[in-house]
């Protein structure tokens, strides 16, 4: 088989999920056109394949063998659409629809193994495995999320407040300080920027470190600063509108500041991602003799 009428059987493949799912993709990009907390669902995909794009391997050169794997993930996506779609284990709409676009990403999946090769998916499994991100959250699930911002940021905001000596009380989401009550409310748990840095640290992590055990240290600070970034959003503003003008508490900083805090939270990212870099650098080294010998040569 030719390279171009792999990547036509791949285009057929693909017409054929977007005709079997075009319900549950259009729910989806409906979610992520009108839910904050879905908006990066729109980026998947392109970034998905921009990466797979940049690390572009021959395929002609991989082996051919093991492509039944693909039609076996085709058969696993096909029926579970039609579980979806007949919901016979009566699941809410917004399971259902986890569900069914997980079926979709196995459908690509084994498309792309039975167009290329298990080669070719092999060297390409981040970028297919990122896929999964279109799953869009549970109800449940993205209430549970916003819950856990909103208590963790109201925490780590009363901890900002008791190191600068400023009195607070906590009562769950509520903060109290002299001349001010604050309540950390769904709209300020910045669900949206906690999954674009939890987006950007797992591609930062597969473009430049090496090791799992870096990778999987990366990711798991997002959610950390995922909560500090806003807790110190709050504090912030509240320092401001109490000490230096209470415009401040209904301002731009307020209202459209999100984008500073979530960009020192990828500065925080990058600061971490260059020193992991470094570790993994010296790591190699220490353990290549040969290699240092070489470089001082």
């Amino acid at each position: 088989m030719t390279k171009h009428s792999r990547h036509f059987e791949l285009f057929l493949l693909l017409a054929v999920s977007a005709v079997v799912w075009r319900r549950p993709l259009a729910t989806d990009v409906r979610l992520a056109l009108s839910v904050d907390a879905h908006n990066y669902i729109l980026l998947i995909v392109p970034i998905s394949i921009a990466m797979i794009y940049v690390g572009r391997t021959d395929s002609s050169a991989a082996p051919q063998t093991g492509r039944s794997w693909g039609i076996i993930l085709l058969g696993i996506a096909l029926v579970f659409r039609l579980l979806a779609a007949w919901n016979i284990w009566r699941l809410s709409p917004s399971d259902n629809l986890s569900f069914s676009i997980g079926a979709l990403v196995l459908f690509w999946m084994g498309s792309a193994i039975i167009c290329f090769g298990p080669g070719i998916f092999k060297a390409n499994l981040f970028p297919l495995c990122f896929l999964f991100l279109i799953i869009p959250l549970p109800d449940h699930a993205l209430l549970w999320v916003t819950e856990f911002l909103q208590q963790t940021s109201a925490w780590a905001a009363a901890l900002l407040f008791r190191m600068v000596g400023v009195p607070v009380t906590r009562d769950g989401i509520m903060l109290s300080i002299p001349g001010l009550d604050i309540e950390v409310a769904t709209e300020c748990s910045s669900i949206r920027s906690s999954t674009m840095l939890i987006v950007v640290t797992l591609i930062l992590a597969h473009l430049f470190l090496r090791t799992w055990s870096r990778k999987t240290l990366l990711v798991l600070t997002a959610i950390p600063l995922s909560f500090l970034k806003n807790a110190v959003r709050i504090f912030t503003i509240a320092e401001l509108g109490t000490r230096v003008n209470p415009d401040f508490l209904d301002g731009r900083l307020h209202h459209e500041g999100g984008i500073i805090f979530f960009g020192l939270a990828v500065l925080a990212t990058v600061v971490l991602l260059l020193a992991l870099r470094r570790s993994e650098t010296q790591t190699t080294l220490e353990s290549s003799p040969a290699l240092v010998s070489t470089l001082r040569r």
